[in-house]
Parts: structure tokens; C-alpha cells; sequence
């Protein structure tokens, strides 16, 4: 195989040349905001867009917890949303620039629903400044930075809770330990899946304006300060679309499969890192702006079980609009054991059927809308064990869509029949790569001479976050290169010493 030059990496991989620099702390003293009087949490809210707005609705609702504050780079989102609280009668502060909102001491913990981009830094710059924080999935843009949150919220004594709801969904804690239990026998694999319809963002012309009221420099943060591309009315806006770009997101694997991932983890009773990851597919149907695949098949190479994911954006028929499914389930999990297997879909429980499709039990329960109540009783007792969802594993469920990612991005393009002799003797990853080449033939595609990107299988180093590199300027070594990003100053994440 040929091996790539630094230039050809850096211009495939779309990352900023130039060497990491260290970022400048808060001055803040990490300590505990002293809250007001009467006892309540004051929370403020990072990110108001789709999910900050819900947030903002979850924790107004929980006894003792005043949302003090409201954060966006848009002022027009930021003012809508300051719009309803005026109708309420309530009063809130807001700000443009997260750091403001850090400087006020009567803030005590902060929600962190920003674009993925700026997760690890927000943390961070949280915890420095003596704030607890509640950081959406994945809660990192890269690997290396995860690791940098979790130090963080040690160094700091911060409760920081991850985004992965599920996690304190009860119905799953009791399927977990059912099928943790031996009830089913020995776990063969777990499968995650996102069959979720994603439309082609379409073309543009070349940089769009930025829209009008919206702090572009602020929110690009630690990315780079490139033209906006998704602005415009036809062509979709940068609050969504940023999901498919590189530089601030991950596609589905980390929009969505972070859920499927932890749970499948959560099951296998994984706490670390796989021994390897391979991904393949590509982005087919149609040809726009986006650079993250809308077809995928990862795998995650746990052993003895390993954890499988799907990503399918396409529907079941060119044409239609109904999504496939996998024994059931479009978006959600499949735990395979020796005696049958358990499945879910987004929705709040799931059953148990033996190997023949027959159901044995069904779990049932409202999902994990207790998430954010259980963060600020978390914040209360000041006990991180209380935690559902602790940042240790919502950084290694994040790592693993940032893994899967990373094979995919130094994959190379191939036919059918390449990947399929290469295949011949992994029945699993082999089945799941036929079924995406039947999906993509019924969206009329010829899979013969529709070139497939092959992602390489990439060892990790046992106990570490980084993937074996045997020689200078490997495969090992591209993949290490891309656990980590460039930073933007002053947005630079920063080590944790």
C-alpha cells in the first residue's frame, strides 16, 4: 500500500496543520459556587438551540432548580428563548460568551449543549472555574480531549454527569442485569443500529455569509475559522448541518450511535477500550457538501463479544420513505446471547426472545427522562458514585464513534469483491456488509461499480488510548494523529497538570 505524505494526510483528513498550543486557564478558583440563599442549583444553559430548549424545560421542572442563565453565540435564538421566559414571568440572565457566564459566581452548574466542537472545552473551562456540569453526547470531539475532561473533573472535584440518558432508564438497568445475569447464556455480540432517514444537505455554490446576529468566531471556537457553507435558506443552516462536517462533528456514529454504543458497552460490561476497530462505507445516493458517511458498518473487536454498528440514511427503497429494519428495531440495540436476544428501539424498554423469534419477557418503563434529576441530586450529595451516567464512561462511549470514525477517514475507496474475500473469514462483519450491499442495491445502486471506502483494521495498545503504530508513518501513526486536533487560539484545550 502505498503510504501517505504528511501533506496528503493532512489535506485527506481535512485537520489544521501546525502544533497544538496549551490553553491559558481560568482564573476562577475551583471551588464550589456558594448558590443562592434559598438552596436552589442554579443552573445555566449552554447552547439553546433543539436540546439546550429542552433542557431548559427539564430542569425549570425539577424542585430546587432555578435556570439562572441562558448562553448562545446566536442572539436571535438567544433571544427567543429569553422571550418565553419573560412570558413565564421569569427572569434570566443572558450571555453570549460562555467565559461570562463562568465568571459569575451564583452559577453552579452549567448544560452543555453546544455543537460537539466545543464540548470538551466547555467542560473544562466549567470545571476550572468551580462548576458542576451536565455535558450532552459524545462529550468530546476527539479522543484526547475526553480524557482531558475526565482529568479535569477529578483534578477539580466537579460532578460531571454525561448526556447518555439511557443510562438512567430503569427498564434497561433491570434488561442489563438480566441478561448480565447468564439467563440467556454467554453474550455472542451486541448490535447497534441508526437506520435513521437523512436527506442530501445539497450543494453550494462556495462560503455562504454568515447569518446576521450570529457570533461566528465564537461559535467556530476551537475550530478552525473557516467561511460557513450551510447558511442559507435552501441549503439548510449551521445549527444542524455541522453533524456532517469534520471539523465540528462526527456524523450519525456520534449523533446518534454514541446511545447505541454505550448501551451495547453497558451490556458487555466493557469499561475500556476495544483491542481493534475497522469501519466501511460511504456516502451514496447522492452527491452534497456533507463528508461523513450515511452508510456504515463498524466494528468494535471487544472480546469474546464485539459490539457491531449500522449506520443506513437511505431508505429501505428508492422512493419510499420507510427506513429498514434489523429484527425489528431501526434505531436502538440487539444484544445476541447463546440462549436468544434482547431489543430495543429508542423508545423506553424492550423484550427478550429466544433464538426462534419468540418472545419471553418484555422490560417496560418510561426511559431516561430522570436524567437531569439525577445529576442534581448528584450535585447535592456531592457523590459522584451517585451518577448514572459518569464522565469516565460517556468519554469512552464517545471514543469509540471518534475509533470507528478514524478507520473509516483512512480508509480507501474499493469494489465489492475485494472487501469481500477480505471478509471471507469474518462471518459477522461479512453478513453485515452483504446486507449493506442489498440496501444499497434496493436504493439503485450497482454495488459493482459502486467504490466502497474499506476502512483499515486498527490495533490499540492494551490499557491505552492510542493505536499500535509498528514504523514511522503507518497506518498506527495516521490513526494517532487523529485522536487530536489542532486548537484555535484562545480556544485551546488544555492539559490537565
Amino acid at each position: 500500500m502505498k503510504r501517505l505524505t504528511r501533506k496528503e494526510f493532512l489535506q485527506s483528513s481535512l485537520t489544521v496543520a501546525g502544533a497544538a498550543l496549551l490553553a491559558r486557564p481560568r482564573l476562577a478558583a475551583a471551588i464550589a459556587a456558594p448558590g443562592s440563599p434559598n438552596g436552589d442549583v442554579r443552573v445555566a444553559i449552554v447552547g439553546c438551540g433543539w436540546k439546550g430548549g429542552s433542557h431548559i424545560d427539564d430542569f425549570r421542572q425539577l424542585p430546587g432548580v432555578k435556570v439562572a442563565a441562558i448562553c448562545d453565540v446566536d442572539r436571535n435564538l438567544l433571544a427567543q428563548r429569553a422571550a418565553d421566559f419573560a412570558k413565564r414571568g421569569e427572569k434570566v440572565t443572558t450571555q453570549v460568551d460562555l467565559r461570562r457566564v463562568l465568571d459569575d459566581p451564583s452559577i453552579d452548574a452549567i448544560v452543555v449543549a453546544t455543537p460537539n466542537h466545543w464540548h470538551a472545552l466547555a467542560t473544562i473551562w466549567a470545571c476550572q472555574a468551580g462548576k458542576d456540569v451536565y455535558v450532552e453526547k459524545p462529550v468530546s470531539h476527539n479522543v484526547w480531549e475526553g480524557r482531558r475532561e475526565v482529568e479535569a473533573a477529578v483534578k477539580y472535584g466537579r460532578i460531571v454527569q454525561a448526556g447518555t440518558q439511557s443510562r438512567s432508564a430503569e427498564e434497561l438497568q433491570r434488561a442489563v442485569a438480566y441478561v448480565r445475569s447468564g439467563a440467556l447464556g454467554r453474550i455472542l455480540w451486541a448490535r447497534g443500529l441508526c437506520y435513521k432517514p437523512r436527506a442530501s444537505i445539497g450543494k453550494t455554490s462556495g462560503p455562504q455569509p454568515v447569518p446576521a446576529g450570529l457570533d461566528y468566531d465564537l461559535w467556530s471556537g476551537p475550530a478552525p475559522l473557516v467561511p460557513p457553507r450551510r447558511n442559507t435558506p435552501e441549503h439548510g443552516t449551521v445549527h444542524y448541518d455541522w453533524h456532517w462536517f469534520w471539523n465540528y462533528g462526527g456524523g450519525d456514529v456520534a449523533n446518534q450511535g454514541v446511545h447505541q454504543m454505550d448501551i451495547c458497552r453497558w451490556f458487555l460490561g466493557q469499561e475500556g477500550l476495544p483491542p481493534a476497530v475497522c469501519s466501511l462505507g460511504g456516502r451514496f445516493g447522492y452527491d452534497d457538501d456533507a463528508q461523513t458517511p450515511n452508510t456504515l458498518v463498524s466494528v468494535l473487536a471487544y472480546e469474546p463479544a464485539p459490539i457491531f454498528f449500522e449506520v443506513r440514511g437511505l431508505p429501505h427503497q428508492a422512493g419510499e420513505k420507510a427506513m429498514d429494519a434489523y429484527r425489528g428495531i431501526r434505531i436502538g440495540v440487539v444484544i445476541q446471547c447463546e440462549g436468544g436476544y434482547f431489543a430495543a428501539g429508542e423508545s423506553g424498554g424492550g423484550f427478550v426472545y429466544d433464538n426462534e423469534g419468540k418472545k419471553l419477557q418484555q422490560f417496560t418503563g418510561p426511559g431516561g427522562g430522570g436524567h437531569q434529576a439525577n445529576f442534581i441530586a448528584a450535585v447535592r450529595s456531592r457523590k459522584p458514585a451517585d451518577l448514572n451516567a459518569p464522565l469516565e464512561g460517556g468519554h469512552v462511549s464517545s471514543a469509540l464513534c471518534h475509533l470507528a470514525n478514524i478507520s473509516y477517514r483512512l480508509g480507501r475507496a474499493t469494489g465489492e469483491t475485494p472487501i469481500r474475500e477480505a471478509l471471507a473469514a469474518r462471518a459477522q462483519e461479512s453478513d453485515a456488509f452483504a446486507r449493506m450491499q442489498d440496501h444499497l442495491r434496493m436504493n439503485g445502486l450497482d454495488v459493482n461499480t459502486t467504490p466502497v471506502v474499506n476502512g483499515p483494521l486498527l490495533a490499540l495498545e492494551a490499557g491505552r488510548e492510542r493505536f499500535v503504530s509498528r514504523e514511522p508513518f503507518d497506518l498506527g501513526f495516521w490513526a494517532n494523529e487523529l485522536l487530536r486536533r489542532a486548537y484555535r487560539p484562545p480556544f485551546v484545550v488544555p492539559e490537565v497538570v
